[in-house]
């Protein structure tokens, strides 16, 4: 397969929050590159045996506020969360996956730098960090990983670690 094309717009609704977008986009794309590299992601994952050039998604940086509507109004979780994810294509039946002029739009991931700013502090870490950790998480979510089983988390928060730790070579 030829080397695959991403596309990822990132929309920062948190006006009142000063946070390096440009730094950001450039670690999610080195990290989703190298996701897409890794063995344990190809052989399982939702792209897997389709033929495709581009791989689109966007990524909404929000507040609490706006988290919470959204967990509330599609997830009926009356709370704010860190990270929402609609997994488009990998939540659609193969009957109903578009692949158009060889891009697939995999979804969007929704993050609440609110939260993002509290778990930072909770782990001794800082703000950049933990949103490439979320967003790594957000795109294990995308690409059809989630976790239902103990196993399953534990392959996702292994596998978002490994991923993130690419940015910090």
């Amino acid at each position: 397969m030829n080397k695959i094309s991403t596309n990822i717009f990132i929309e920062n609704t948190y006006e009142d929050f000063l946070f390096d977008e440009v730094s950001f986009y450039n670690d999610v794309k080195k990290m989703f590159e190298y996701m897409l590299t890794l063995s344990e992601i190809k052989n399982s994952f939702c792209l897997k045996n389709l033929q495709y050039s581009t791989l689109t998604f966007d990524i909404v940086l929000c507040n609490d506020k706006e988290i919470w509507r959204i967990n509330k109004q599609y997830r009926n979780i009356d709370r704010p969360t860190d990270v929402i994810t609609f997994a488009i294509f990998a939540d659609s039946e193969p009957d109903n996956v578009f692949i158009f002029d060889g891009e697939i739009n995999l979804g969007e991931i929704i993050i609440s730098l609110d939260t993002i700013k509290t778990q930072a502090e909770q782990n001794n870490t800082t703000i950049d960090d933990e949103s490439r950790l979320i967003a790594a998480h957000g795109m294990l979510h995308l690409l059809g990983f989630d976790h239902q089983s103990e196993n399953d988390y534990n392959f996702v928060v292994e596998t978002q670690n490994k991923i993130k730790a690419v940015i910090n070579v």
